[in-house]
């Protein structure tokens, strides 16, 4: 290798790592796991506690389990099982969805978040 690939491969690294210090700044750790059912939100939990809860909707049965701060969906009844496969969720803002069963489990960093600030008119 020659010194301009070593100069770039250094950039590349120095890139890499200010990009991923700058996401874990912003990142905010959520509080609470709210479940949004038909878009209405009908359960909040703490995600500090270790919980696993069916959640029932008119479409189907879905289980959350809390554990060790992160969520997650562990057991679906819906067909393609997708919101299973998903990744733990603990960043405010991460969502889990479950479109057959019309189902949201998002992560919130406070429960002053889902207030609305302002209506647009």
């Amino acid at each position: 290798m020659k010194k301009n690939d070593w100069l770039l491969f250094g950039s590349v690294i120095v890139i890499a790592c200010i990009i991923l210090s700058g996401y874990r700044m912003f990142t905010t750790k959520g509080t609470y796991v709210e479940v949004v059912r038909d878009g209405v939100v009908t359960e909040r939990y703490r995600l500090s506690e270790d919980i696993e809860v069916a959640i029932e909707t008119a479409y189907g049965i879905n289980v959350l389990r809390i554990q060790d701060g992160y969520a997650s969906v562990i057991e679906a009844d819906c067909p393609d099982k997708l919101c299973v496969k998903q990744k733990e969720i603990m960043n405010a803002g991460e969502s889990l969805i479950c479109l057959p069963h019309r189902l949201v489990i998002r992560v919130i960093g406070s429960e002053k978040e889902t207030e609305i600030d302002a209506v647009a008119g």
